[in-house]
């Protein structure tokens, strides 16, 4: 805290009460104001099936019952666990301290003009501006307002190197041998402190080499192949980890990271084809962060027809392990079935809530666009024999108020990571073209 200061009020931007609707009940011992204008923008919010239109409620609905017998004129207890406080402040517009610096009168400037008046009320107080907007954390700063980011949530940059192998060296060549004859090895103390629950390992020495994946249950290292799956062969290692992973009975939920082209999505519904007899359906679905402002709101049809765009990476790789097969071969016919039966089908991730998913495989692409409490909600609606695998290049976000830290799909990867019916593989080596390759690396 600042020299001087006796305690810190964090003034809340809209942005992050969407982003997490319980964020005013982590700041501590610490108070919070929320300008009278982010009260207006939630009741802007308020209307719809999206998560943003959900959190809006779920907050407008906790500041009221924090507010029952209180006036949000004075501070009211948090009833967090510790002393924090909070209060609505208003905007006075014939009192602007950011008059004649901006052009606009927009509702980022009068949360700005809140907090700036709220600074100069509060001269003993470190006043601190806290959203998910970069561009108004500038702002605030060039006018001398601390501004943050919203941290909770956030994943440590150093555990964000989290991969899902590790490379084994000097293994014994006995033991890689008794791997490649038996299908695995009891001799789990060759991992030594790398061992962790649903990892995939490299076991090298100057001679042979091996693929091998820790099963907790078991308590051996099972041999990794680099099996076809619905006509796919996986081209590197670290594919064929992902592949074993979509296809183990005992992991309902699996992450698959990686830059462009390293197949992804591809290996998500290859694996999933292959396993078709142990489930009722496969839903596909993918965040909808559309481009040029065109919303989806904007597009004729119904529901399926305005996301039908947005899922035409999805039905590309579904078009390509159909040519795999010949026009009358029994995999490619199987799959012209399911997609007519509707076992193959897209679901608009805004209507998820409230489900509750049983028998079914449940891929989500592009993970990365999505918030930590977006995830939670998909991953909570899980049922009785449900897989879920979320893809995504936590490196390529789409919507503005996420980054590499702050996304649900690094989120669910820290939090997640050595329990037992989880597992995680990133992609490294691009498959997609030699082009592709040239562009991810130089571009």
């Amino acid at each position: 805290m600042s020299k001087g200061k006796t305690k810190k009020i964090f003034v809340i931007d809209t942005s992050v009460l969407l982003h997490d609707h319980n964020s005013i009940k982590s700041f501590e011992d610490n108070h919070i104001a929320i300008p009278i204008t982010v009260l207006e923008e939630l009741d802007n919010f308020k209307v719809g099936n999206e998560t943003k239109n959900y959190e809006a409620r779920e907050c407008i609905r906790i500041i009221d019952n924090l507010s029952k017998d209180h006036t949000l004129q004075d501070w009211v207890e948090l009833n967090n666990g510790h002393k924090g406080k909070i209060k609505i402040i208003l905007d006075e517009a014939e009192d602007s301290p950011t008059k004649g610096i901006f052009v606009e009168i927009k509702n980022d400037h009068k949360i700005l003009d809140s907090a700036i008046r709220l600074m100069h009320n509060e001269p003993k107080a470190e006043v601190i501006l806290v959203t998910k907007d970069i561009n108004l954390r500038l702002k605030a700063k060039a006018l001398n307002l601390p501004a943050e980011d919203y941290k909770t949530g956030r994943v440590n940059e150093q555990r964000m190197e989290f991969v899902g192998k590790t490379y084994i060296d000097d293994v014994d060549a006995e033991v890689i041998r008794k791997i490649y004859q038996s299908g695995h090895t009891r001799k789990t103390s060759i991992l030594g402190d790398a061992k962790q629950n649903n990892h995939f390992y490299i076991l090298k020495n100057c001679t042979s080499s091996a693929l091998g994946f820790y099963d907790p249950v078991k308590n051996v290292i099972e041999r990794v192949d680099k099996d076809y799956a619905y006509g796919i062969k996986p081209k590197n290692a670290e594919q064929a980890f992902a592949l074993h992973a979509i296809q183990n009975p005992e992991i309902n939920l699996v992450t698959i990271s990686g830059v462009a082209g390293t197949g992804k999505t591809l290996l998500a519904l290859a694996g999933s084809l292959e396993q078709k007899n142990r489930f009722d359906q496969i839903i596909l679905a993918r965040p909808i962060v559309p481009l040029s402002n065109r919303d989806i709101g904007f597009l004729p049809g119904d529901a399926e027809d305005k996301i039908g765009p947005y899922m035409q990476p999805l039905w590309d790789n579904l078009n390509f392990i159909k040519k795999q097969f010949g026009e009358n071969e029994k995999k490619r016919r199987a799959i012209e079935e399911m997609l007519a039966e509707g076992r193959i089908t897209i679901c608009p991730l805004a209507y998820i809530r409230g489900r509750s998913l049983s028998n079914v495989i449940f891929i989500v692409d592009e993970a990365q666009n999505l918030t930590p409490h977006e995830v939670k909600t998909i991953i909570t609606r899980a049922g009785e024999n449900c897989k879920i695998i979320l893809t995504g290049d936590v490196r390529q976000i789409d919507t503005p108020y996420l980054d590499e830290q702050s996304n649900g799909l690094s989120y669910v990867i820290d939090r997640l990571k050595g329990h037992k019916p989880y597992c995680h593989i990133t992609l490294e080596k691009g498959e997609r073209s030699e082009l592709a390759n040239l562009a991810n690396e130089y571009l």
